[in-house]
């Protein structure tokens, strides 16, 4: 395991990127039955933010040995 993170926060990592997961397929479902454009557009932000997120959780669980 990387010496800068204890077990404890890698899990705390994992389980935000499951939630983060959740949220965005969330949003993505919601997108094909949303007829407000400006509700459509804040749920497009939503989903590129989240993918945004999730590489840099990922990014912090591969430094994981």
């Amino acid at each position: 395991m990387n010496s800068n993170y204890a077990l404890h926060e890698m899990l705390e990592v994992h389980e935000m990127a499951a939630f983060k997961t959740v949220c965005m397929t969330k949003s993505k479902t919601m997108q094909a039955l949303v007829t407000d454009p400006q509700l459509l557009q804040i749920l497009q932000q939503d989903v590129q933010l989240a993918q945004q997120q999730l590489l840099e959780l990922g990014g912090v669980l591969s430094k994981v040995t």
